[in-house]
């Protein structure tokens, strides 16, 4: 199976996605699983600080900066692009969590939040499980306590060991 898996973390907005994300992580680390983070921002944001050397070189026409150091890199390139142009950015992952993408037909993890969302918004043919504190539909999708972050990080696990044996 070609390497890395992708999963969405998908919700509304303030549904808990990028917590649940973080809370994730040391569980996916612990069991050995290489994991990169693409989230999309439905908004605009700010790549580069204002008053910034990079900043003020895109200001001035650079076609694109980047900034490193011994440990890490930042680059950034005004372009249009999509998670699909990202995820070879990224060969040394085992898996790459999509934040968002409620609408995509990646395999996901649903987030349903009591007093920020009533109802599952994601085709359930695309969700692995979904993570809520509610009763709701559909029935047959398996359903992870809101806060269960260990629980989710198993259904991430047991989906790259089902896709590895097909």
């Amino acid at each position: 199976m070609t390497k890395p898996a992708v999963v969405a973390v998908s919700g509304v907005k303030n549904s808990g996605k990028t917590w649940l994300i973080a809370a994730m992580l040391p569980y996916l680390n612990a069991a050995g699983v290489r994991t990169a983070v693409i989230k999309h921002d439905g908004h605009s944001f700010d790549a580069d600080t204002p008053g910034t050397d990079t900043a003020r070189h895109l200001s001035a026409g650079a076609c694109g900066t980047a900034v490193f150091d011994g440990e890490k890199f930042q680059l950034v390139r005004p372009a249009a692009v999509s998670e699909v142009d990202l995820i070879p950015l990224f060969p040394d992952a085992d898996l790459i969590l999509l934040e968002g993408f409620k609408h995509s037909a990646w395999p996901k993890l649903e987030l349903v939040r009591r007093g920020n969302s009533g109802r599952s918004v994601c085709e359930a043919r695309t969700l692995l499980a979904l993570v809520t504190d509610l009763d709701i539909l559909p029935d047959d999708v398996p359903r992870i306590p809101f806060g269960d972050a260990e629980a989710a990080a198993r259904v991430i696990l047991d989906y790259m060991q089902r896709r590895e044996q097909s």
